[in-house]
């Protein structure tokens, strides 16, 4: 079969978890993507939540299965030849639906082709068939060693969180928000006397606003001592839904360059945002009124083309002390509102 050659690579990515206006919860994934030609394959499948199926919670052995499968050393998991790309980041049951393709090889090459959203055991090509999108030819070598690099056991992703503030029952309430969408949550007041290896476990820091700045130094400190890099976050206010954004969003570690969400100002009675490929992106408002009571709005939810865009804010949404949220699938920025 003729096609052109594509490069291919993977990159780290996530699917963004969080607790959502309406008091949902999306559940937090980290995967690794497939990245065709530079750009990560699934924006070019519009606005899809999905994960591959190389995700980094799933056990060692069911991983290296996938590996394996992507490499057609075992039998295709489904009929004529196809193979899941991306699935359901909730439950990756195939009726949830699924992106899939045919995976084979010509000569030294593999090729991904006829790719298709499918929900049954079959896919129907003429009607639910991705037509722009390959067929994609990619050099064998290319191809072998960059999903062989994934066979070493140093993919997962570190998903756990220190928390440190003085506000005892808001952290409480933030660590189990944080364990119900899959990260791991613990509270202290400070790091000193935590050994190396457990603070190897945590991916980021959160300070309450009541942490002084010597108190961090001192947590930082201990990480360093330990050789642990982390992000760290630095609570805007004591509001769940806006923190938890605030540590989906230190906890990305892909690259910026591959991201759909990249920038996020509030000020001047609007919102500018940027994205690099066609999703729908939501804002959502939150505001602390005089006696510190939470006001959450819910200001924009639409699809956005690649680019630069201002949204009008409502002045009642953005009074006083407030915040904005912007949210894709894949990423979550935060930023307080400039008055």
């Amino acid at each position: 079969m003729s096609a052109e050659y594509a490069t291919f690579g993977l990159a780290p990515a996530m699917r963004a978890g969080g607790v959502l206006a309406n008091g949902d919860y999306q559940i937090h994934r980290d995967f690794v993507d497939f990245v065709v030609d530079g750009r990560p394959l699934l924006f070019q499948l519009s606005d899809l939540d999905a994960v591959s199926p190389l995700a980094s919670d799933v056990p060692p052995a069911i991983f290296t299965a996938q590996v394996r499968s992507l490499l057609l050393e075992t039998e295709p998991p489904l009929p004529d030849g196809r193979y899941v790309i991306y699935g359901c980041p909730e439950c990756e049951d195939l009726a949830c639906g699924a992106v899939t393709a045919v995976i084979e090889r010509d000569g030294d090459d593999f090729l991904w082709r006829d790719f298709a959203w499918q929900t049954d055991e079959r896919a129907d090509l003429e009607l639910n068939g991705y037509h722009g999108i390959g067929p994609f030819r990619f050099h064998g070598a290319e191809y072998r060693e960059a999903l062989d690099s994934l066979l070493d056991g140093s993919v997962g992703t570190r998903r756990r969180v220190l928390l440190i503030g003085a506000r005892v029952a808001l952290l409480a309430k933030l660590a189990a928000a944080l364990r119900t969408i899959g990260i791991g949550a613990d509270i202290t007041r400070d790091a000193h006397d935590v050994p190396a290896d457990e603070l190897r476990g945590y991916g980021a820091v959160a300070f309450g606003r009541a942490i002084t700045e010597e108190e961090r130094a001192a947590v930082r400190r201990s990480f360093e001592r330990a050789g642990v890099d982390v992000a760290y976050v630095d609570g805007l206010a004591p509001v769940v839904p806006l923190l938890v954004a605030q540590i989906e969003h230190a906890l990305d570690r892909s690259p910026v360059e591959r991201r759909r969400l990249t920038r996020l100002i509030a000020a001047g009675g609007e919102a500018g945002v940027e994205v690099t490929s066609p999703c729908r992106v939501r804002l959502t408002a939150y505001r602390l009124d005089r006696l510190y009571r939470t006001h959450v709005h819910e200001v924009f939810d639409g699809i956005l083309e690649p680019g630069r865009h201002r949204i009008a804010l409502d002045a009642k949404a953005v009074k006083g002390e407030s915040f904005l949220v912007a949210r894709t699938s894949g990423s979550v920025l935060v930023e307080a509102v400039a008055h």
